[in-house]
């Protein structure tokens, strides 16, 4: 089996000397090249790019001086697309993990978390699929969550800025179970403008019956 090359990227030597003595123990896993920061390990990479050597699997610290890991992993993701990267950090942070992943990370553990599973990270990013430690990946998901939860907000707030006031308000009497002909009689307009609004507020709201105009507007506050 063909091993998969890694490249380490931390600026502590006695860290990678650690990563190095452990993986070097694992079939399979060829250590090819370190870097001590980010500038080093995008210098390094265009070299092996140049030689056709690339590592497929770039393990980042994600606190380097200068450049830091998370800048230099959006780099290596636009111009390198086969080097996948996993973010190595002491930081069980959301904002740190969010940005990694937003940066094109393949995986993001803890500096803490046992040897068992950054052997399992690496061999399952190099696989092809993406790795994060179970407090991570809570992490990820309650972010993911509140961002649904924004546009959900963000989606109904443009509803209720297509309707006009006079919209709004018969939308209202349409909520309160008021018929056309006695929504006319309310404001004094004609059946036939009444109609046309409905018609109006059902194709910008894009549903297909007053039924779901009505559902619409109760669910969605819209009134």
């Amino acid at each position: 089996m063909t091993p998969t090359k890694l490249m380490l990227v931390d600026d502590h030597s006695i860290v990678r000397d650690g990563i190095r003595l452990l993986l070097e123990q694992v079939d399979g896993l060829v250590i090819i090249d370190e870097a001590n920061d980010g500038e080093e390990a995008l210098e390094k990479l265009k070299n092996h790019h140049a030689n056709a050597d690339m590592p497929e699997l770039v393990l980042m610290d994600i606190s380097l001086p200068g450049m830091s890991g998370i800048q230099t992993t959006q780099i290596i993701s636009r111009l390198y697309k086969g080097v996948r990267v996993l973010m190595l950090s002491m930081h069980n942070n959301e904002d740190y993990i969010l940005r990694s992943v937003e940066a094109g990370a393949y995986g993001y553990i803890l500096k803490d978390s046992s040897s068992e599973e950054m052997v399992k990270a690496i061999r399952t990013i190099a696989s092809g699929e993406k790795y994060y430690s179970s407090p991570v990946a809570s992490i990820i998901l309650s972010g993911y969550m509140q961002t649904l939860k924004k546009g959900d907000r963000h989606g109904k707030n443009e509803r209720q800025s297509r309707l006009s006031n006079k919209e709004k308000e018969i939308l209202q009497f349409l909520v309160d179970g008021m018929s056309s002909r006695e929504i006319a009689e309310k404001l004094q307009l004609s059946v036939r403008t009444v109609d046309n609004h409905r018609a109006n507020m059902m194709r910008r709201l894009q549903v297909r019956n007053a039924a779901e105009l009505v559902r619409m507007a109760v669910e969605d506050k819209l009134i």
